[in-house]
Order: C-alpha cells, then structure tokens, then sequence
C-alpha cells in the first residue's frame, strides 16, 4: 500500500504563520487511488498554508503531466497539467465539506490530507477532449480508423436521395 504521509499537514504543529508545502507526485499515487483514466504522471506541487486566526487558508500550485490514453489511438500520452486549488480549512467538531472553498477538520485529529483535493484538481485541469498532436498518433490504429469511417460515409452516399431534397441538392451543386 502506498503511504500518504506525504499529503497530510498537521495543522496543530504549524507554528509559522506562513508554512510552504512541496512535493512530488508519481505513477504510485495514481496507482493508490486506482483511476483507470490516470495512468501515471510526474508532477510538482508548491504552495503555502497560512496559519491565521480561527481558520488555515491552503494556496497549492501543480505543474506536471499525467499519462492518460489517447481518444483516437488508445495509445498513451502526455498531457500537461498546470491548475491551482485554495481552500479555507477550519476546526471543528467533525469532518464536513459543505461548501467547495471551505473545510472543517475534526479538531482532535487536526490533520488534512490533501491527496484527494490535489487529485481531484489534476481529473479537472485534464480537457475533455485528449488526442495526441496531429501525426503522432499510432499508425496502424490511425489507417484502421479512417478505412471504417471511409466505409460508413460511402454507404450513406449509395442510399437514394428522398425526392423532397433532390432539389435542394441540385441548388446546392449550382452554387
């Protein structure tokens, strides 16, 4: 199992009031959470938590790429990462995160675990859309996807034409 350690602030032992957070994220913190979308990555994250009264106010930068599959070519690729997260973090009683800015730290245990919100930022700072750069893509998979859409477009072209659009055909071909 994979250690956390590494993500987790004790935010009774801050003594500074401005304390800087760093570290690397690699291929065994995405194997821990276990996302099939994330295959891997090498990332940086730096920031800073300021202690203040009655509440910790958490700025965090990551820069990096992460390995996720092409969707074209299902082969893997780099995809740069560059997001921020800040967030409010209070004690309280018990664990809550009913707002997206701020969170309530149960303050027995005072300690966040910034995994989850770090892994969180990097799905969100992934596009939707994730191809590789033109002509990068795996060949063999590249030919094998523009013959079956070749084909298709090639069927739809033999169905006859409905009469009530032939017309509108014939004004668009005298353009």
């Amino acid at each position: 199992m994979y250690q956390t350690e590494l993500y987790k602030i004790d935010l009774k032992g801050l003594t500074d009031e401005v304390t800087p957070v760093e570290y690397p994220i690699g291929d065994q913190f995405f194997s821990s959470i276990e996302e099939a979308q994330v295959q891997g990555g090498s990332l940086q994250v730096e920031g800073t938590i300021r202690k203040a009264v009655g509440f910790f106010e958490l700025q965090l930068q990551v820069n990096g790429s992460v390995r996720i599959p092409c969707d074209r070519c299902l082969e893997l690729m780099d995809q740069p990462i560059d997001t921020s997260l800040r967030f409010i973090i209070k004690l309280g009683t018990e664990n809550s995160e009913d707002d997206d800015d701020i969170i309530v730290i149960d303050e027995r245990d005072a300690t966040l675990d910034t995994a989850w919100y770090v892994y969180e930022a990097i799905i969100l700072a992934i596009p939707i859309q994730h191809v590789h750069p033109l002509g990068q893509c795996d060949a063999a998979m590249s030919e094998k996807l523009h013959q079956l859409s070749t084909a298709r477009s090639s069927e739809a072209d033999e169905k006859p034409i409905d009469p009530r659009w032939e017309v509108l055909e014939q004004l668009k071909r005298n353009k």
